[in-house]
């Protein structure tokens, strides 16, 4: 005879676990989305603007670099031809009511589209709040960066290139660095826009989620007008807008990699937890695997009262 074996479970071939460090970097990199809370998000976007104040502000006002780097701008502009600040913002000037409508446009849309967007996102869409939440705080993060490298002052205070402030000149409030309020914001913060990197986000969010065409549509014109009004108010220069857009870019890749999906191919809805069973813990991922395998081999007969097929035996003939 042949000798006897026996081929126990054990040879069986079955699916490799994942190593820990894969582990580590699918949790790093996949977050699920999960449900919102209200006060938080209203506590942690209310410190973060103000910490995004406080630092904005308290970069060093370096008043003869920044204006250096207005005039490589503009002249940069003047080498391809698109040096077109000084036109749209005396032609739109010329019209009172246009501009004092840009003036409180720029004075205020920034932060109510902004707000309500997000507001939008936390009623409609909270599986994929989190994702934009994060696109916007990356984006408004990393323009610190730009304050702090490259000071520029806006076109309206290069008085040698006779731009319009149309703050001063027409008495309204439109920005914080005109006026009174020059006083407590840093007119040297203008590189990037995030006049552009919010309303750029306000309209991809709206591009993306929203199911009504009129919504769309108001979606993709919103950066298109603020890009008008930044210039008409000679805020800004375009290239400025470019620097926002990088920015955002950016806050992309942030969220990109933290949930490692795009924010608009998460979930819309935040699913309920699943309830624990009574009578003990719930069981661990891989637990009803193992125990399966655990009870054919000792031959344990469950619930059904029959006992699991045993081992075959070979006798090797």
């Amino acid at each position: 005879m042949g000798e006897t074996t026996v081929k126990s479970l054990d040879d069986r071939t079955t699916p490799s676990s994942p190593t820990v460090a894969d582990g580590r970097l699918s949790r790093l990199r996949t977050r699920g989305p999960r449900r919102p809370t209200i006060w938080f998000e209203i506590l942690l976007i209310a410190v973060s603007y103000w910490t995004y104040s406080l630092i904005r502000n308290a970069v060093p006002e370096q008043k003869a670099q920044a204006f250096e780097n207005a005039d490589w701008i503009w002249q940069a502009e003047q080498s391809i031809g698109l040096a077109f600040e000084h036109t749209v913002n005396h032609a739109v000037n010329s019209v009172t009511w246009l501009i004092v409508s840009m003036n409180y446009y720029y004075a205020t849309l920034h932060f109510i589209v902004t707000i309500g967007v997000l507001v939008w996102l936390y009623r409609w869409h909270p599986g994929r709040y989190g994702a934009f939440r994060t696109v916007l705080f990356a984006t408004t993060g990393v323009a610190l960066v730009g304050y702090y490298l490259y000071p520029l002052a806006p076109p309206r205070l290069m008085t040698n290139q006779n731009f319009v402030d149309t703050v001063l000149v027409h008495e309204t409030w439109g920005s914080m660095a005109s006026g009174n309020l020059k006083h407590v914001s840093n007119q040297y913060a203008a590189m990037p826009s995030m006049h552009i990197g919010w309303s750029l986000w306000c309209g991809l969010t709206i591009l993306l989620l929203a199911k009504a065409p009129w919504a769309k549509i108001l979606g993709a014109l919103y950066p298109v007008a603020t890009l008008v009004v930044i210039v008409a108010t000679a805020n800004h220069f375009w290239l400025d807008a470019v620097g926002g857009m990088i920015c955002l870019a950016f806050g992309f890749l942030v969220s990109y990699f933290w949930y490692g999906s795009r924010p608009h191919h998460l979930p819309k809805l935040v699913e309920p937890a699943a309830p624990i069973a009574s009578g003990g813990p719930p069981r661990v991922e891989g637990e009803d695997r193992e125990t399966a395998v655990a009870d054919e081999v000792t031959g344990d007969t469950g619930d059904t009262g029959e006992p699991t097929q045993q081992p075959r035996v070979s006798s090797g003939r």
